[in-house]
């Protein structure tokens, strides 16, 4: 077996333990803020948003430096980093004991959070661009499978042997991901021109935001993950209102991880897709379909109609974060990617931490179901962002870069 196909088979396997365990937690973190002491209601609820959406803040911060880093000593170091970071933090929320200590372990577990995005940005400089799609996609298919399986596993560790040793397990399976990686890696060097500019960080931000096509997929990115977070946090509650069965929890877990089906069973077909025709254009269908598949899951009146359109609507949102990341693989140059994938991670933190809160306002003002519409206009305006990015003259991203830092030291 090559190096390459044996890193990626190790980076899936990783992502899967990663990914579930992360996502095992989740489902009772209200749950273990209560056994904190005597608390309102509204307490709980604060504190369980404001907990749930901690480690995004750093994350969003951290994740260009992570990027910096691996362009300079190379990924593995980085996921080597994450990886046991994530354990420690993880291990250590199994003790505490007030609300403050568990926010402030959430806030230091988002500084290594990053062990996905580093995952997608390793295979990606170590896949060829035309296949980068298909290999991205393939790759998601690893978080997405432990996303579905994690809150599942999570929920019955907690109910069996609380919710201590569900953290303590959770680190171990982490760190079982961190060691394969550690011995099962091997990262293959970078060639890189010694001609090549040394872009300072000041250059290659300015470029970021003044480059037409890496804008607009910055701001696609952050609109995506807007979209995607925005109704989850009230998913459980719109499904209470289209049924009266008893076991609303477990019916809101088919709901909700009808997303992840569809996206399992197309973010391959997606990335092959780009490779295939263009990142453009499937990035803009996948857009447009996203409106088709949320807006009339506003208008279900049953919860088998809600649980078929978030299935196609999975099946969408299983394509974009490839297609995005292969976008940025392709333009960026080798000696910058790790920080430039960074920079795109950082707008899908932000996002995931815009779309919980954007979804709670919109909802209070004009109701649940108003949120799949008014996400249907968002992915609206990232389609019209993409459209007009595509039909202004293509503008070279070395380029640019290489005019900005010029401009910037003059």
């Amino acid at each position: 077996m090559d190096v390459q196909k044996r890193n990626f088979i190790i980076i899936w396997i990783s992502n899967v333990l990663v990914a579930g365990t992360m996502t095992m937690i989740m489902p009772f973190l209200s749950l273990y803020i209560e056994t904190f002491g005597d608390h309102s209601d509204a307490y709980v609820q604060k504190w369980s948003g404001l907990i749930f959406g901690a480690s995004f803040v750093t994350a969003f911060i951290m994740s260009p430096i992570w990027g910096r880093v691996a362009d300079k000593f190379g990924f593995k170091p980085i996921l080597l980093i994450n990886g046991f970071g994530i354990a420690t933090s993880v291990f250590l929320m199994g003790f505490v004991d007030s609300v403050e200590a568990f926010f402030v372990l959430r806030l230091l577990n988002g500084v290594v959070t990053g062990f996905i995005p580093t995952s997608l940005a390793f295979i990606s400089s170590q896949t060829a661009k035309k296949e980068a799609g298909k290999m991205l996609g393939t790759l998601q298919m690893g978080s997405v499978t432990g996303t579905l399986f994690g809150p599942v596993f999570g929920g019955l560790l907690a109910d069996t042997f609380g919710f201590q040793y569900t953290f303590i397990i959770t680190s171990i399976s982490v760190i079982v991901a961190a060691i394969i990686v550690l011995f099962g890696i091997k990262e293959q060097k970078r060639i890189k021109n010694p001609q090549a500019i040394q872009y300072s960080r000041k250059s290659i931000l300015s470029g970021l935001l003044h480059h037409r096509l890496m804008l607009n997929i910055m701001i696609v990115t952050a609109l995506i993950q807007i979209g995607n977070f925005s109704i989850q946090p009230l998913l459980s509650l719109y499904v209470s209102h289209l049924t009266e069965a008893k076991d609303v929890a477990f019916l809101a877990g088919i709901t909700f991880s009808a997303a992840g089906v569809g996206n399992l069973l197309f973010a391959r077909r997606w990335g092959k897709l780009g490779d295939d025709i263009g990142y453009e254009k499937v990035l803009s269908i996948l857009l447009l379909l996203s409106v088709v598949f949320i807006i009339p899951q506003a208008f279900v009146t049953e919860l088998w109609q809600l649980i078929f359109w978030r299935l196609l609507f999975g099946i969408a949102l299983g394509g974009m974060i490839p297609i995005t990341t292969a976008l940025v693989r392709r333009e960026a140059p080798i000696n910058i990617q790790g920080e430039v994938m960074g920079y795109n991670t950082s707008f899908r933190f932000l996002g995931n931490i815009i779309g919980p809160m954007f979804g709670g306002i919109v909802s209070g003002f004009i109701g649940i179901s108003s949120v799949f519409i008014v996400t249907g206009v968002l992915f609206l305006v990232g389609f019209a962002f993409l459209f007009y990015a595509k039909r202004k003259p293509v503008q070279d991203f070395e380029d640019f870069l290489a005019a900005e830092e010029k401009r910037t030291h003059t």
